[in-house]
């Protein structure tokens, strides 16, 4: 089993809402911060948001506070991430992640994790 598989992307006109999925093994998921990121075409992969282990501590970037929630389901080791009022600057590949680190005011993702294939979300009308 691959460590973290995402799902849920898709094609949406701007205003509209999607929520991605991230499966991750037990190993990988269990009582670890886990978070989204996302690369744009041209672009350096970016922070998006995290949940902590427990699920009771959240995070996110600047352009997406408001509108995404970070969630997470122990019993499933699954991750969401709710995305609404979606714009076009929210067009990339969404990873998720384990294990994230927070320093310097920025999250990481520790490299332990491979990232997995990602899912294409496309905010265009």
């Amino acid at each position: 089993q691959a460590p973290l598989v995402e799902s849920g992307g898709g094609l949406v006109q701007p205003g509209e809402s999607l929520r991605l999925s991230c499966t991750a093994s037990a190993r990988t998921f269990s009582g670890v911060t886990m978070g989204w990121f996302r690369q744009a075409p041209g672009k350096e992969r970016e922070f998006v948001a995290a949940i902590s282990g427990t699920g009771g501590s959240t995070d996110y970037s600047d352009a997406v506070k408001g509108r995404f929630t970070i969630s997470r389901d122990n019993a499933k080791n699954t991750v969401y991430l709710q995305m609404n009022n979606l714009k076009r600057e929210d067009t990339a590949l969404y990873y998720c992640n384990s294990d994230l680190y927070r320093s310097g005011g920025r999250w990481y993702a520790p490299g332990s994790v491979s990232w997995g294939q990602g899912t294409q979300v496309t905010v265009s009308s």
